[in-house]
């Protein structure tokens, strides 16, 4: 077991941190013995407002199968048909196990960053307007600390309009 593993970092926070630092931003990665599974769980640990947890949905795009993530602010629902319209194909709900077959990631701790097979990657323009966010850092229990534009630099992702009205 490597020190990590032993502070209750696995494979998958180890890959965040990597991905990280390749891409030139510092390691804000902090855990949270009590977890972060929810918007809600991450902001009580954080101690921030729900809207500033990044929370990481991965969907399926009907036909190819290519992940699509959705990172939205965790004040808000997605609104599917907008995510479909953006994509331009329909999308379909993952399963667990596609998820974690496809991201790397379980759900509840899926990062922006360290796929297993790069995806799509769409971010709620309502994050835009926040200073801070956290995001999932590969487990339930961790999460880093960015603003919104180095998500969008570190993902590559698409700033659009995608919450539910």
């Amino acid at each position: 077991m490597n020190v990590n593993e032993a502070a209750g970092e696995g494979a998958s926070v180890g890959r965040v941190r990597a991905a990280l630092r390749a891409a030139g931003h510092a390691d804000t990665i902090s855990m949270f013995p009590a977890g972060t599974r929810t918007s809600e769980d991450a902001a009580r640990a954080v101690g921030c407002a729900v809207a500033q947890i990044a929370k990481s949905l991965v969907f399926r795009a009907k036909g190819s199968g290519r992940p699509v993530l959705v990172i939205a602010s965790g004040a808000n629902r997605v609104d599917l048909a907008k995510v479909a319209t953006e994509l331009g194909a329909p999308i379909e709900r993952a399963d667990g196990r596609w998820v974690r077959e496809t991201t790397g990631f379980a759900i509840g701790g899926v990062a922006p960053v360290g796929h297993a097979v790069a995806p799509v990657v769409l971010i709620d323009a309502d994050l835009m307007a926040l200073d801070r966010i956290w995001a999932a850092a590969g487990s339930p229990m961790h999460v880093f600390e960015t603003t919104p534009a180095e998500l969008a630099r570190l993902t590559g992702g698409r700033v659009v309009a995608i919450a539910a009205s």
